[in-house]
């Protein structure tokens, strides 16, 4: 195996070795990052690929990680449920979550016997951090003849509170599996409100966001369209209603793709996470992506320095409780028995 230099700081090196040895990933995605930035970057890609393959891990990436992460290290990419059912399926020993926390306890819950690594304890998620499995409990003595349907964007503490999770492309078919007047719906709101324009059951919904998706507004997606008028607008269900009302399609991350690799606009905005649209650009190099760029702060804590030191150290490792990780196994298993569709 080639060993990537190291400064004597133990940081990795640029060299015309590992120029070499990272060239298709500089032509990969020479659209989305700054050739000179490649040398910054390829030394960090070179090691963790050594890595990778010393601890026999995975990285699994996000939509919304940076480009140099989702095309560069990523093994597993897409949607957060989506990268735990994969990472489940592989034969690796060690899972490294490039995304946040909650999506490292699905993957856990999911492969309960791998090691499941966080690059940083403090890539949190403020939809997930909005609601508290206390709350659940409350809602419950509150409406006690409705079920809960938990968001798969939450704790896995919440999860197991819940009788079944959904993701933002199975909501609606969830929701009219249950077959019932009513049911609680969490916690996204902006979710709960689209999934409500879809449905006749009566949804209790709990004011949770997206600090991500909550600060685009309809005022916004008219702006876009003065200014290019053959635009396609895709938004993600977490935006605000004036913004879905102002769009083209709506759906998830996942359904977004699928939709551009179907019609093949010329031009198109996805409101949502700026560094998806690096990632897709890279799919579909004959789209213009006019970026409206609202970042994930905890998406972003996430660096390839981050991932080389968590597979290094071994650090930090997610638990899950055994008991919770049970009970959120079945909410999650429960969606999957009705029908995944695609996640956010």
């Amino acid at each position: 195996m080639t060993t990537t230099p190291q400064a004597v700081s133990g940081e990795p090196l640029w060299t015309p070795e590992v120029a070499r040895r990272t060239a298709s990933v500089l032509e990969r995605v020479r659209r989305v990052v700054p050739e000179m930035e490649w040398p910054v970057h390829a030394p960090y890609v070179d090691a963790i690929r050594e890595w990778k393959a010393k601890r026999n891990a995975v990285v699994l990436a996000h939509n919304y990680q940076a480009p140099e992460i989702f095309h560069g290290v990523a093994d597993i990419t897409g949607d957060s449920l989506a990268l735990a059912r994969k990472a489940a399926e592989t034969d690796a020993d060690v899972i490294v979550m490039a995304g946040v926390h909650f999506m490292a306890e699905t993957a856990k819950i999911l492969s309960p016997g791998k090691t499941v690594l966080m690059p940083d304890q403090e890539a949190g998620c403020s939809l997930a951090a909005s609601i508290t499995a206390a709350d659940v409990r409350l809602l419950r003595e509150r409406y006690p003849d409705a079920p809960v349907v938990t968001y798969v964007n939450t704790s896995a503490e919440v999860k197991a509170e819940s009788d079944v999770c959904c993701t933002s492309a199975n909501a609606v078919e969830v929701v009219e599996s249950l077959k019932v007047p009513r049911v609680i719906f969490l916690p996204d709101e902006y979710l709960g409100k689209y999934v409500a324009t879809q449905t006749k059951t009566e949804l209790v919904l709990w004011k949770g966001h997206c600090e991500v998706h909550e600060r685009f507004t309809g005022d916004e997606i008219r702006s876009f369209r003065r200014q290019h008028p053959d635009v396609t607008v895709l938004a993600h269900p977490e935006c605000p209603p004036d913004v879905l009302e102002a769009s083209d399609y709506v759906g998830s991350t996942a359904g977004m793709v699928q939709h551009i690799g179907a019609v093949r606009p010329s031009r198109v905005v996805l409101v949502t996470e700026c560094s998806m649209a690096d990632n897709v650009a890279v799919e579909f190099p004959k789209t213009e992506f006019v970026r409206p760029c609202n970042l994930c702060p905890h998406m972003k804590r996430i660096t390839l320095p981050k991932i080389l030191r968590s597979l290094q150290a071994m650090e930090h490792r997610v638990e899950v409780e055994p008991a919770v990780a049970e009970r959120a196994r079945r909410a999650v298993e429960r969606m999957l028995a009705v029908g995944r569709g695609a996640g956010r």
